[in-house]
């Protein structure tokens, strides 16, 4: 049986094929670029420090808004 009748008789009412589905999910695995090592380690911290700075000023900001609000109000 080839691939093509193995994938007719898996197909359900609604259009839905498990062969279809697994080949086209396998073709797109293979479309993949998977980072190296060295490149993984250098962009997790490049992320690590920006999500640090930002959660940092967004701190600070929020420090100096509240004193000024106290001092208003």
């Amino acid at each position: 049986m080839t691939k093509k009748n193995e994938a007719e008789i898996e197909q359900n009412s609604n259009g839905f094929s498990i062969g279809n589905f697994s080949q086209g999910l396998r073709e797109e695995f293979d479309k993949v670029v998977w980072p190296s090592r060295k490149q993984l380690v250098s962009e997790s911290a490049a992320v690590l420090l920006m999500v640090t700075l930002s959660a940092s000023l967004i701190f600070f900001v929020d420090r100096f808004f509240s004193w000024a609000a106290q001092q208003v109000f």
